[in-house]
């Protein structure tokens, strides 16, 4: 019954906040292109609404900026989120295409170029 309606908060929390918190944090995030794959491949039309909602609910633990590791503690800060994002990439895996990973590898290296990037 809250599903749609946490699926649409997580949405819209995502699309206002993760690419302002990548780019923030790109030096320190190890698994960008995987953070970045699974971005592309909740917003795909073709992705179904159960696989929209685990995704985007990983995405959104991400750019939250409390959690159970704070981010801004050096070489661990991160690993709580990608232990979150490798999970339910784990969860989803036959839905992250190969266009998803292309994707996300050229962005990443726009990024690390430091080219910005906006939601799409």
């Amino acid at each position: 019954m809250f599903l749609p309606m946490s699926i649409e908060r997580n949405e819209e929390t995502v699309r206002r906040s993760f690419w302002p918190k990548l780019t923030k944090a790109l030096a320190s995030v190890p698994f960008a292109e995987q953070a970045v794959a699974a971005y592309y491949c909740a917003f795909d039309p073709a992705t179904p609404l159960r696989v929209k909602g685990i995704l985007l609910a990983a995405l959104a633990y991400f750019i939250m900026p409390f959690d159970i590791v704070p981010d801004m503690l050096v070489g661990i800060g991160f690993t709580d989120d990608m232990t979150v994002i490798i999970t339910a990439l784990g969860l989803i895996r036959t839905h992250i295409s190969q266009d998803h990973r292309d994707r996300a590898r050229a962005t990443v290296a726009r990024l690390k170029a430091g080219d910005t990037v906006t939601a799409t």
